[in-house]
């Protein structure tokens, strides 16, 4: 049995993380920001380092998965303060202490670090080519992975890099700031319009496929190493067909829809690579969009009441 904790335990990968986890006879604990109940869970926000430091006391974990982090570009606007200290501050207070208690970290990034990046996307991207960060979001997520090769260079800890490339499914609320799958199925779930940008393809991985792969790390722990996390490179599909398959699983005409053609500041393709975490972590997505949407859908509809 491995001792692990998931920072950030509750949001939406790791809520679906630290259960397969579990399932594999790890003992998992969970720290976030809210008081809650539930065994193995304790308040922490990693920004603050006396909070880290006072759980790291009271534990000793061989693992650390590090999701705790505000997410997306526009909260990234709005609320940068609080991206920038959780994200930047909040994952060197982390690290601090990793180089103190010597435990092994899977530090989560973004596939946002590639930036305006136009090619396909394969992790040495990051080593060979000078990208720009499209947003606040980005930037720390880079500045975060810069952060992990430092302190890997000067004081030899040990931690692989994974770059989720836009997760999808249960557990995951609506907000402004969320994705486009929840978003759309929220807005079609309660009738409200919304806007779909034709100039954009993704790859969607359902996050029972995600979490696999995350936890298969620990199995086959390689330090150093850096990893896409995202479906199959043959699902990629445009945003207009991620909203059409929602629109048609719950009998709705999209007669609310505003159809635009591409939204600024955001890359439109991202031909991803995941041969790597092919090779070391054994990842095999099976859930296509086709059969994720209508299991994503009918998660919301319980939360929400619509059934």
């Amino acid at each position: 049995m491995t001792k692990i904790l998931v920072t950030g335990g509750r949001g939406f990968i790791g809520s679906n993380l630290a259960p397969e986890l579990k399932r594999r006879g790890h003992e998992v604990w969970v720290c976030d920001l809210k008081h809650a109940e539930g065994p193995n869970y304790i308040r922490c926000d990693v920004s603050k380092y006396h909070q880290l430091a006072r759980l790291f006391e009271q534990h000793e974990f061989a693992y650390v998965y590090h999701l705790a982090a505000e997410y997306g570009r526009w909260n990234g606007e709005d609320y940068y303060e609080n991206l920038w200290e959780t994200n930047v501050i909040g994952t060197k207070n982390l690290i601090r202490l990793q180089e103190e208690k010597r435990f092994r970290m899977i530090f989560f990034s973004s596939a946002e670090v590639y930036g305006d990046y136009d090619g396909v996307m394969s992790e040495d991207v990051m080593d060979r080519v000078p990208l720009k960060q499209m947003n606040d979001y980005a930037m720390t997520k880079w500045v975060g992975e810069m952060q992990v090769l430092n302190s890997a260079a000067m004081f030899g800890t040990e931690t692989v890099r994974v770059r989720p490339v836009n997760a999808y499914g249960p557990h995951e609320h609506y907000s402004p700031y969320r994705g486009v799958i929840p978003l759309f199925i929220y807005k079609a779930l309660h009738d409200e319009p919304y806007t779909v940008y034709l100039g954009h393809r993704r790859i969607f991985d359902y996050v029972e496929d995600t979490c696999r792969t995350f936890a298969n790390i620990v199995d086959n722990f390689i330090p150093g190493e850096v990893y896409n996390v995202g479906g199959r490179e043959d699902w990629e599909h445009d945003i207009k067909y991620v909203s059409d398959l929602i629109l048609n699983h719950l009998g709705k005409n999209g007669s609310r829809i505003t159809y635009k053609e591409a939204e600024p500041f955001t890359t439109r393709v991202k031909h991803m690579d995941f041969s790597r975490a092919r090779r070391d972590l054994n990842h095999d997505p099976r859930v296509p969009l086709e059969e994720g949407i209508p299991k994503t859908i009918e998660w919301m509809k319980k939360f929400y009441g619509k059934d």
